[in-house]
């Protein structure tokens, strides 16, 4: 398996671990003169540069990984906030970046994308609305970009609902169909779910799951276009 090169600087051991535990291995280097030496017979996978430290050593890093014969792809920026208006015109550097503290997730997730944009990886099973994005490999949901924060039975209620755009249901249906025949809650439990759901989709995009009078709840609006699509 080809392993990810990682200039880590301070957080050198945290952002090792947090890349093998999502599964992926790691070179681990300090300085750009080791990209080579360290280098694996299969090449590297691509490339997490934390430049928050020493940005000046981070961009010699990617200048380095870019112009190779063959060079390092994709590249992952991390930056701190203060950094931000450092990488103008410097966006030839990196494929993404992401803004120190990480979030293990939204590494996963954006990593995943670039490796599979590059030919390198395998393109995930998406249910995709919009701004709205569900992962089904890993039970992720994206909203304009942000990484939603849901528990188990609000993902599956958001994925029961988006992966069927339009149509209504009664939260009868709801309960079990998402909850299952066994389930003896209430109607009310649904309520709740989709309030709690509604908060998380933010106040841009809260509608998307509709309340139709005196009879349940529907996902997105049967006047638009349907979504993107599931794949």
């Amino acid at each position: 398996m080809e392993s990810l090169l990682l200039l880590g600087g301070n957080d050198s051991d945290k952002l090792t671990n947090v890349l093998r535990d999502l599964g992926y291995q790691v070179i681990s280097i300090s300085k750009p003169s080791q990209i080579g030496p360290f280098e694996p017979d299969d090449g590297y996978l691509g490339a997490v540069i934390n430049a928050v430290d020493n940005l000046e050593l981070a961009l010699m890093t990617t200048r380095l990984v870019r112009k190779r014969e063959t060079p390092v792809e994709p590249v992952i920026f991390i930056v701190g906030q203060a950094q931000l208006s450092e990488l103008n015109l410097r966006d030839d550097l990196f494929d993404d970046f992401l803004i120190s503290p990480i979030d293990a997730a939204e590494l996963d997730v954006r990593l995943k994308h670039l490796l599979w944009r590059s030919g390198r990886g395998l393109m995930p099973e998406l249910i995709e609305y919009g701004p709205l994005i569900l992962n089904l490999e890993t039970y992720q949901a994206t909203i304009s970009g942000r990484i939603m924060d849901l528990t188990y039975m609000e993902y599956e209620l958001l994925k029961f609902l988006a992966s069927r755009p339009g149509k209504v249901f009664s939260r009868e249906t709801l309960l079990s169909r998402v909850w299952g025949y066994e389930y003896y809650g209430g109607a009310r439990t649904v309520d709740v779910h989709v309030r709690r759901l509604r908060a998380k989709l933010g106040e841009q995009q809260e509608s998307l799951i509709q309340t139709v009078r005196s009879v349940g709840y529907r996902f997105g609006s049967p006047r638009r276009n349907a979504p993107t699509g599931s794949r």
